[in-house]
């Protein structure tokens, strides 16, 4: 279990805001989209995330454009998870696909605050707040959590092809 602090974002936090579109075709190495990820919403994400924080926000992130990079850069940020209270469908699969957990928490949501520690147990499928206060969400399915724990759908593949390939 990996704990983390807590970045506060509210509703529609949309991809172009995660990370800027006028990027999208000049930017493609994971650490170059870092350093603008969030930059409009929070211009100081970026040099100050540390691996195992995690997103806190409202209703619908993720909004927007397919563009995959937004979940790439918080991933590649060292994001653990992003929590909201919902998730755009195209975002919460691109999250997936690039190994990036993301669990819908209406109560968690509302109660974590801005720089508050989080501790994510995705085996018990439990978030544990600062003060110790426990939210459950439904435990991933095995298959999402092979993606998960694999960095991503194109590794989890790459693993799975490569068992079946033994002859």
């Amino acid at each position: 279990m990996k704990k983390g602090r807590a970045w506060k974002y509210g509703n529609d936090v949309n991809t172009d805001v995660i990370f800027p579109g006028k990027y999208t075709y000049a930017v493609m190495e994971p650490e170059e989209m870092v350093r603008h990820a969030l930059e409009d919403l929070d211009p100081g994400f970026a040099d100050k995330v540390q691996p195992g924080d995690v997103i806190v926000a409202g209703k619908n992130f993720g909004c927007g454009s397919s563009r995959e990079q937004a979940a790439t850069c918080l991933k590649c940020a060292g994001v653990q998870a992003v929590i909201a209270k919902s998730f755009a469908r195209i975002f919460y699969r691109n999250a997936i696909n690039q190994g990036l957990p993301v669990i819908q928490s209406v109560e968690a949501a509302e109660a974590i605050q801005q720089g508050e520690e989080v501790a994510i147990d995705f085996q018990k499928g439990e978030i544990i707040a600062e003060d110790k206060k426990v939210f459950s969400f439904p435990s991933f399915p095995d298959f999402v959590l092979g993606i998960l724990e694999a960095g991503g759908l194109i590794p989890y593949t790459k693993k799975k092809l490569s068992k079946k390939r033994s002859f």
